[in-house]
């Protein structure tokens, strides 16, 4: 396994991950350890998240599709397909309703998620798009792309209002602190920054790992940040005091993700080790408030700037010695891993809109799940589509004839649409491939061009 995804749920002991090995997990760790593990996607799952209630899970795959689940043991899913390429990043909206897509064909969509349908798509970005989150309010949303740009769109006009460049590497993660004033970039080229998008300015920049940065976490109090690098290492950052206070090592080879629970107080980890970490917190003994009030003396003019400035004036590297604690959990750690948990797997039929599954049991059958999966269905009665209308479950895996809502033969005629659209996808991923390659091909002639002008003025 060469990439995890980490995320934590609502509750501090339920997480998901998704992984190269194309299937979606969900960890419930109290208060015994099992595993259910979710199977639709076709390809390496990128990108999972938890809706803000806990009461669904979304996630996105290099099969160019996402999927809506309910995270239970039925484990109904919706397909949404729009992307033309892998879909990188997923993110909800703070209040539910919508979810923010990043796909390597350069583009950014916005889905409504009561009515499960496509809204819009973002285009400014001239390469792949890695990164697309949402501001606490909603209101904004940030994206990083390989074209070395961070963007900042107005969800209401839709439009580009404000763009960060970098001439030495892009973004490979990019993220809003708690209080939607700054936004935080993990650079390939090893570097964290944050970001003032209100006076739009480089406010701190840290060099802290030996590697590309991959992923950052905010602790909700917003005084920490959590970064995850391909050295190995994870980072966690002081914002107020502007320096390094811990590194820890866990994994064996690059940490792709990392996460804060809800509250805070725990933090889960993936790695290219194929291993999901899963680490509590000790750092934030102080009130948040108490910390802000005590820092409000430092706002003068010698001051090196830091999150509460309201007006940042130059950035502020991180390359001297710090005192910093450096954790190991292979030796200063009690490894509390148990033995391996056991699994059920839910199959997911292939379906556009919400499919039916079937489960195969692995654990014990009579053991029940814990009641934070119980979730509601995944739509409103008034909002879902007709297929997901239903008061009543069925008890049975699969339905009878006398129990299908859709005559078979509207159900052929579907799936030939489908089968349809899906060939006209592949068509224009095509001619998006091959539009990309003249773009470059002309990119690298009017560079040759350039040059040969050069020479001759020189010459001349």
């Amino acid at each position: 396994m060469s990439d995890v995804s980490a995320r934590q749920a609502a509750s501090l002991f339920c997480s998901a991950t998704a992984s190269w090995d194309t299937f979606l997990m969900l960890w419930n760790c109290k208060p015994q350890a099992r595993a259910f593990r979710y199977v639709g996607h076709k390809d390496v799952v990128t990108s999972v998240q938890f809706s803000p209630l806990g009461n669904l899970l979304a996630s996105a795959s290099r099969d160019r599709t996402i999927r809506l689940w309910i995270p239970d043991k039925r484990g109904k899913s919706s397909e949404f397909k729009a992307h033309t390429a892998p879909v990188r990043s997923i993110d909800f909206s703070a209040d539910g309703q919508f979810l923010a897509t990043a796909s390597e064909d350069k583009s950014i969509k916005v889905w409504n998620m009561y009515r499960q349908r496509f809204l819009y798509s973002l285009y400014r970005h001239t390469h792949w798009v890695r990164c697309a989150k949402f501001s606490p309010d909603g209101r904004l949303i940030v994206s990083c792309s390989e074209d070395k740009t961070i963007k900042i769109w107005d969800t209401t006009n839709k439009q580009c209002v404000n763009n960060f460049s970098d001439s030495v590497g892009f973004a490979n993660f990019v993220g809003f602190n708690p209080t939607g004033t700054c936004i935080a970039s993990a650079g390939s080229d090893h570097t964290v920054k944050i970001w003032d998008i209100r006076v739009n300015k480089l406010l701190q920049h840290y060099q802290v790992h030996s590697g590309g940065v991959n992923c950052v976490s905010f602790h909700p109090s917003g005084n920490y940040l959590i970064t995850a690098s391909s050295d190995g290492t994870l980072k966690i950052l002081d914002l107020l005091e502007g320096r390094l206070i811990y590194t820890l090592q866990g994994h064996t080879g690059p940490v792709f993700t990392v996460s804060f629970s809800k509250g805070g107080d725990l933090f889960s980890s993936g790695g290219a080790d194929a291993q999901v970490l899963l680490w509590r917190t000790n750092f934030d003994g102080l009130n948040c408030k108490d910390i802000i009030k005590r820092n409000l003396k430092r706002l003068h003019f010698d001051s090196s700037p830091h999150l509460v400035d309201i007006y940042p004036r130059t950035p502020h590297p991180h390359e001297g010695k710090m005192e910093t604690v450096e954790i190991n959990p292979k030796l200063e750690v009690i490894d509390l891993q148990t033995s391996s948990p056991p699994v059920m797997d839910i199959l997911s039929f292939d379906s556009t809109t919400t499919t039916d599954t079937t489960v195969r049991t692995l654990a014990d059958k009579g053991e029940e799940i814990n009641s934070y999966f119980l979730n509601p269905s995944l739509l409103s009665s008034e909002c879902s589509p007709t297929t997901s209308k239903k008061k009543t479950e069925d008890t049975s895996d699969f339905p009878s004839e006398s129990q299908r809502s859709i005559p078979l033969a509207v159900t052929d005629a579907l799936e030939h649409i489908m089968e349809q659209l899906s060939v006209l996808t592949q068509t224009v991923s095509i001619l998006e491939q091959r539009l990309t390659l003249t773009e470059d091909k002309l990119k690298d002639c009017l560079e040759n061009q350039h040059r040969l002008l050069s020479a001759i003025q020189q010459k001349s």
